[in-house]
């Protein structure tokens, strides 16, 4: 638990959460779980994944979360488009998915290209298909803590500090970052443990002297090392969901998080490093929504 202490000694350094390690774990049990499922209804969980044009850096992240579907027993569906696809050929491909039996989760890697409306897209995809959770209906059953799909990256986040810390009840959780996709519903499932939660955003007047009360701090706002050593509460747990890519000074470049790594892990009782936190969780998570998905689509229609 984190420590209420606010001295410690000078050779302190916090518990570093190994994302990458519980990851692995939780894709084994996601498998074990799989061919169970497939025991009992002969089904196996399909995920579709679209990727519009041909950005890079999205097109290794879509491969890798193929790959990860095939180890984990399912069943990967791949449609890579042009940067010329029309919104309404978009729709067209998701309304066809929708009505495939074979196909339990749709996944748009976001960001679209211009002239694509990214709220009608994801809205578009049945909020039981809405693998990503990003759906307004899954946002409002989130809200109202109603079962539904929960945004893969809080859900990984929320697994690693329900795994450091067990019961949360009447922490202070602090959350930088506003946004639909993490800050937000990270907030309301922190909330739902029993959390006392503040959330920090743009306007926030003195976001270092909040972030200074807070047991658990989870950061998600893309600014590199925004928070400080000082920023942090001795021994509090801190999820960084950040990742940026920043040149060093011999010309190589390096992975940094949100936090300042360097002075964080002298100062709270567990941290996420970056990379090797966060990230490996969103994609066992991504495959955890799938199961899901799929036990709502059949087990729903077979009670």
């Amino acid at each position: 638990m984190s420590s209420t202490s606010h001295t410690l000694p000078p050779e302190h350094q916090a518990s570093l959460i190994d994302g990458k390690a519980f990851a692995a774990t939780v894709r084994q049990q996601i498998r074990e779980d799989v061919l169970a499922f497939h025991d009992q209804h002969g089904v196996t969980p399909g995920l579709a994944v679209i990727l519009v044009g041909n950005d890079p850096a999205s097109e290794v992240y879509v491969k890798n979360k193929a790959i990860q579907t095939h180890h984990a027993g399912m069943r990967s569906f791949m449609h890579m488009l042009p940067e010329t696809t029309s919104e309404t050929e978009l729709l067209t491909l998701i309304g066809r998915l929708n009505n495939d039996p074979e196909i339990h989760g749709i996944l748009v890697q976001l960001p679209l290209p211009n002239g694509l409306d990214a709220r009608r897209i994801t809205n578009a995809i049945l909020p039981e298909k809405d693998v990503d959770g990003l759906g307004e209906v899954n946002a409002g059953r989130l809200a109202v803590n109603l079962p539904g799909i929960v945004p893969c990256t809080p859900l990984g986040c929320l697994m690693l500090l329900r795994d450091q810390l067990g019961d949360m009840k009447g922490q202070h959780a602090v959350v930088i970052g506003a946004s639909n996709l993490v800050g937000k519903p990270m907030a309301l499932l922190l909330l739902a443990e029993g959390c006392t939660v503040t959330i920090a955003h743009i306007h926030t007047r003195d976001t270092a002297a909040l972030a200074r009360e807070a047991d658990i701090l989870v950061v998600a706002t893309g600014c590199r090392e925004l928070v400080r050593g000082d920023w942090i509460k001795p021994g509090a747990t801190v999820i960084d969901v950040g990742i940026t890519r920043t040149q060093t000074a011999n010309g190589k470049s390096r992975l940094v998080g949100d936090v300042a790594f360097d002075e964080a892990i002298k100062v709270a009782g567990h941290i996420t490093p970056v990379p090797g936190g966060v990230g490996p969780m969103t994609i066992a998570c991504l495959l955890k929504n799938t199961l899901t998905a799929a036990q709502m689509q059949i087990e729903g229609k077979t009670e």
